[in-house]
């Protein structure tokens, strides 16, 4: 063994032996138990971030573990590889985006492997390479036969910066997920996959997912937003057709004194024909993405349109807005307005001098509502209300709903908030749409046989705007249906398309006839998922949808894909998160160049727990370097010292058996930490008080030496997930020809964790007076005795009458004298 730590040379080596053994090439033939873990694949953006070492950490520590107890473990890595940055460095380079993604990919994996992460690289997957992307343009197509599939002209959210749309999910307080750029609001042709045809099964389902944090299941819940209430017809003047809406407070239909429609609306894009103000609001709007979110604090904004609509009730001639508020995409595009309970409808109606009438009031008789300041937004009991008079809130939602729908102006329905996903990007580095736009047919898919439409190559970028729509030799083709002249769809996938199902791809990456085979089965569904929370409405939420259809198919059972998650905090320096704006980036192959791997490793690991954010600390990093060292030459002393005879464990005395149950205790805890808890950083802590234990253990008997080799081959066990190289060397080191990769997890001796006595705190009248040692075994009158000969407690209860003895077992005894 080295007298020094050269963490370079050993981590190399180490690396090379595993690469060459297959060390983690996962088999479906292994008759142990599996064990799938899988931490989000990266973008090939050029270089590791410390977000990255993080997440791929964790996954690398659980996967280890899940090794050591037994388990035959797939951990794969891929690349997610289309997207945005691949056009926009293209153009900035002068390269084509493929060879600037796969340059990525290459010293990206290079990086990977140095810092000694245990993939099985023969299931490495790109998602730009037309052999992973050719199966899920099959599978777009098989959706479109289904129905689950359709194009429309659509308001969308328009990235002015990237010149893409972008779903819902990826407008963020009102400005482009990516680009920050604002948002604006246009009609394109988008495509669409019915994702609210899953709807109810995506929200029932979160039940079986107990193995997430709560936070993202409620996430969830909330962005599909279920909602029971009525949907409801006014008749407008003028109109042939009613404006339709949906309210889940029916109980305030009678205080209804306007109607609110989207400046997107088709009455109100009539209306504003003779309407120049009309006109020029929408216009305003066009520009402008209001996102749910910022409802709240949004200027509310409208205008007139002059259209009248008739109460369904009352009969009552309603005037109807345009107003800013009111989102196309959610229901019908139009709301009821009730001033006096609803907050939104209030504060528009007092800055536009319109009507606020009330018809909930509070229940109890000294109750009242102050609508001078706000609107009363509780249920209660209905007034003013014609025929429902006296109902509570409750009441008058079924009665209303049964009068409406006795009128056939209404009916009760279920609304979700969830909208379809809307997967047309107007990118070039992005997976084509199989589709053919026919003059005489309409969009036909593309069959298996011409399979896949690959994106061409050979292109130049030279600004915003894809170069698809220029190539005509892209373009023109034949309809697979009438054999007449046709284009191809130039739009390509929204990347979320080719993240929803790359869990499944690499359980058979090398599959050529399908898009899955039945290795699926074998794996999934994904044991532990390692990623950031932010993806929770996005990829998850995907990804969930993507799984179901997939099973709907026959290609992967089951109704969810992930088993569980672990959702990793932010790493951040000088109190914000690492970004190269903010010039507070640490670039970690300087770190490994200068430390190794294994230091690096060791600090994200030990800064803070995994799903905390972690404050960069290069002290911290400094530390830990230091204690691979001590670590190293602990061990470097102990081989120095000569054969270790064999461990006697009936020999021991008092102070070997305190320095056993000591290592025994470690091992349970550090168990529970890894293996349960995932408190990697409680964990090291542990193994660092164990090293210093053994610092402090100084005995020359034939015990002692058997005692440190005990502890310190537990110590590179209970290490070798977090830092496996160093792990590996000392283990060796210390004797073993087994490689650790291949050991198991050290086992607790119950034995060893057995006291021969106890300490006992002594009380008198509940305050600490002493201690005492007793047997373990000691019954209490044993114990009542040794507690009354302790010299400080016989001072304190001298001259008093001992009234009462209190025995808390192996904690304290409580005397109360008086």
């Amino acid at each position: 063994m080295e007298d020094s730590y050269k963490p370079q040379d050993i981590e190399a080596r180490i690396q090379q032996q595993w690469l060459e053994q297959g060390t983690f090439r996962a088999r479906e033939d292994d008759p142990r138990e599996k064990y799938y873990c899988l931490s989000m694949f990266p973008y090939p953006s050029g270089r590791l971030h410390m977000g990255h070492v993080r997440n791929y950490t964790i996954g690398d520590v659980i996967s280890r573990y899940q090794r050591m107890q037994g388990r035959n473990v797939l951990q794969p890595m891929g690349w997610d590889a289309f997207g945005l940055p691949a056009e926009n460095a293209a153009i900035k380079n002068r390269v084509p985006p493929a060879q600037w993604t796969y340059e990525n990919i290459a010293y990206m994996r290079g990086q990977l492997q140095r810092l000694g992460f245990g993939y099985d690289w023969d299931r490495e997957l790109a998602t730009c390479d037309p052999s992973y992307y050719r199966w899920e343009q099959w599978f777009f197509t098989r959706l479109f036969e289904k129905g689950l599939v359709y194009k429309k002209t659509a308001v969308v959210n328009w990235d002015p910066v990237d010149q893409t749309v972008l779903a819902n999910e990826q407008v963020i307080d009102g400005k482009g997920w990516r680009s920050g750029a604002p948002v604006e609001r246009r009609e394109i042709p988008q495509w669409f996959l019915k994702i609210t045809a899953y709807a109810q099964q995506l929200l029932d389902d979160l039940e079986q997912l107990d193995g997430w944090p709560e936070q993202v299941r409620t996430m969830q819940r909330n962005w599909i937003g279920r909602s029971e209430g009525v949907e409801l017809h006014f008749e407008v003047e003028g109109e042939g057709e009613p404006l339709t809406v949906f309210t889940t407070r029916p109980d305030t239909l009678m205080g209804v004194t306007y109607l609110g429609v989207a400046p997107q609306h088709p009455l109100a894009a009539r209306a504003a024909q003779t309407n120049p103000t009309l006109k020029a609001f929408i216009e305003e709007c066009s520009h402008t993405k209001v996102a749910e979110a910022d409802m709240a604090t949004l200027e509310k904004k409208g205008v007139d349109t002059g259209l009248v609509a008739i109460h369904p009730v009352s009969g009552e001639r309603l005037p109807v807005w345009s107003a800013n508020f009111v989102l196309m995409e959610y229901g019908a595009g139009a709301v009821m307005a009730v001033p006096a309970h609803d907050q939104r409808d209030y504060e528009f109606a007092r800055q536009y001098g319109l009507a606020i009438r009330q018809v909930i009031h509070p229940n109890g008789p000294d109750e009242s509502a102050d609508l001078d300041k706000q609107a009363f937004v509780e249920k209660g009991v209905l007034r003013d209300s014609g025929r429902f008079d006296g109902l509570t809130s409750q009441q008058a939602f079924d009665a209303i709903a049964d009068y409406l729908h006795s009128q056939g102006r209404g009916r009760k329905t279920i609304n979700f908030r969830l909208r379809d996903w809307g997967v047309s990007r107007q990118r070039y580095w992005g997976c084509p749409i199989p589709m053919v736009n026919c003059a005489s047919c309409g969009p036909v898919a593309v069959p298996e046989d011409q399979l896949p439409v690959e994106l061409p190559r050979d292109v130049v970028l030279e600004g915003a705007g894809s170069p698809l729509k220029q190539d005509r030799s892209f373009i023109e083709t034949t309809c697979p249906a009438c054999g007449g002249a046709a284009e191809r769809e130039t739009d390509t996938f929204d990347t979320f398309f080719e993240s929803s199902w790359y869990y499944a791809r690499y359980t058979c990456s090398d599959y050529t006839g399908g898009m899955l085979d039945e290795r699926v089965s074998h794996w999934l569904p994904v044991d532990q998922y390692v990623g950031g929370i932010e993806h929770a409405v996005l990829h998850l939420l995907y990804a969930r949808f993507f799984h179901k259809l997939m099973r709907d198919m026959g290609l992967v059972e089951g109704d969810e894909p992930f088993k569980n998650l672990l959702t990793q905090g932010m790493v951040n320096k000088d109190g914000s998160k690492m970004s190269k704006s903010k010039g507070n980036t640490v670039d970690p192959q300087e770190l490994m160049d200068r430390y190794g791997a294994d230091t690096v490793r060791l600090f994200m690991m030990f800064a803070a727990p995994p799903e905390q954010s972690l404050e960069w600390s290069d002290s911290g990093v400094e530390g830990a370097s230091r204690f691979l060292n001590r670590l190293w030459k602990a061990v470097h002393s102990h081989v120095g010292a000569g054969a270790v005879p064999p461990l006697d464990t009936a020999g021991l005395d008092d102070g070997q058996k305190t320095f056993r149950r000591k290592l025994h205790e470690t091992i349970a805890k550090v168990s529970d930490d890894v293996g349960r808890r995932y408190t990697f950083n409680t964990a090291i802590a542990a193994n660092m008080e164990l090293l210093n234990e053994i610092g402090r253990f100084d005995d020359a008997s034939d015990n002692g030496p058997a005692l440190v080799q005990e502890a310190l081959d537990a110590v590179a066990l209970m290490l070798a997930p977090i830092v496996p190289h160093i792990c590996e060397e000392i283990w060796q080191a210390l004797g073993h020809t087994e490689a650790v990769v291949d050991c198991a997890w050290p086992v607790v001796d119950t034995t060893a964790l057995v006291r021969d006595s106890i300490e006992l705190v002594v009380q008198v009248k509940g305050k600490m007076r002493g201690k005492v040692s007793v047997a373990a075994d000691a019954d209490e009158d044993t114990i009542r005795e040794a507690a009354l000969r302790e010299p400080n407690v016989q001072k304190h209860i001298e001259g008093q009458a001992l009234r009462k003895v209190i025995i808390v077992p192996g904690r304290l005894v409580n005397l109360v004298v008086g």
